[in-house]
């Protein structure tokens, strides 16, 4: 019997399930840490590829949507005393606001017009986190409290871990069912040719604006959830270094492959901690590992995992995935 066959993006989810919740079984606080974001960059590397992937649209902007919703967390939860019950959600919504108003005049740019936009924007965002002492404390940055998980559990490592993990697992299924459905093979006709997709009667500027709008929502609470596990947010976490983490993920994944986000993500922050004594290899590590792989594996690990079990199958993946 061929057990190759058996080896689908499923089976091979369930199984990074199963050891992601029971990490915290076996793990110390550190690796817990560590565990936790892994689970934050799932949430983001899937948002992300599913604007870049799936929809072709090549914006730089996610790290800093993501300082934004770590910001805006801590700043509802500091400023004004809210429950993180209400601040991360309201924080992911305002994310996904600022995602939207950015996106609108982006929208009549693309290719690498669209990408230096979204880089100005990235900057000026970077900017104003760090003049902007009165909001964001400027280069000092806010210290986040805990969140208290009792009477669930009196161990705010363990509470945050799986409350991480439900979000995260939330965010691939329902990203999954997304693309399985009419929007999904709307993102795919844009990505592939803008013009044949206007052309069958896909409205271009509403299905854009869905993308920018999903990841973006994604991006902010991933920066809720961020916030309060670092317990500080600072300007430099959210700099252009985290949109090279983020592109690699996603590039190194496979683009246009939900499996390869997760993938991608889980490897590269692992690599990351590995590296964490030499801060400068981090950057040319993350950026060697995106010139490889678009040489020699443009389609990414999910392409590799495609041509090794005949039972791989993804639906609305990139087309290079299959040559």
């Amino acid at each position: 019997m061929n057990i190759r066959k058996f080896i689908t993006p499923r089976s091979l989810g369930l199984v990074v399930l199963g050891v992601l919740a029971a990490l915290p079984a076996f793990a110390n606080n550190y690796w817990l840490f560590v565990g936790n974001l892994t689970l934050v960059y799932i949430a983001l590397t899937v948002g992300l590829n599913l604007l870049i992937g799936y929809s072709g649209l090549l914006a730089f902007m996610n790290g800093t949507l993501f300082g934004v919703g770590a910001y805006a967390t801590a700043i509802f939860r500091v400023d004004f005393s809210w429950s993180y019950g209400l601040a991360i959600p309201l924080a992911a919504v305002l994310t996904m606001v600022i995602g939207v108003i950015v996106a609108l005049p982006a929208l009549r740019l693309s290719g690498l017009y669209l990408a230096l936009a979204t880089v100005a924007f990235a900057q000026f965002i970077l900017w104003v986190l760090l003049h902007w002492d009165r909001v964001t404390r400027g280069p000092s940055g806010i210290q986040v409290p805990q969140v208290d998980y009792a009477p669930l559990t009196d161990s705010f490592e363990h509470g945050h871990y799986y409350v991480t993990l439900v979000v995260a697992c939330i965010i691939v299924w329902l990203t999954a069912n997304l693309l399985r459905s009419r929007y999904g093979r709307a993102f795919v006709a844009v990505r592939e040719s803008e013009v044949a997709a206007e052309s069958i009667g896909i409205d271009l500027t509403r299905y854009k604006t869905l993308a920018y709008a999903v990841s973006a929502l994604y991006a902010g609470l991933a920066g809720g959830l961020f916030a309060p596990l670092l317990g500080i947010v600072v300007p430099e976490s959210f700099d252009l270094s985290q949109v090279i983490v983020q592109f690699a993920m996603v590039t190194v994944g496979g683009l246009g492959s939900i499996a390869g986000s997760v993938i991608g993500a889980i490897g590269l922050v692992w690599l990351q901690e590995f590296l964490r004594a030499f801060k400068e290899l981090q950057e040319v590590a993350f950026g060697g590992m995106i010139l490889l792989t678009i040489l020699f594996f443009p389609g990414g690990i999910s392409a590799m995992l495609k041509h090794w079990f005949p039972g791989w199958r993804e639906p609305l993946r990139r087309r290079f995935l299959d040559q």
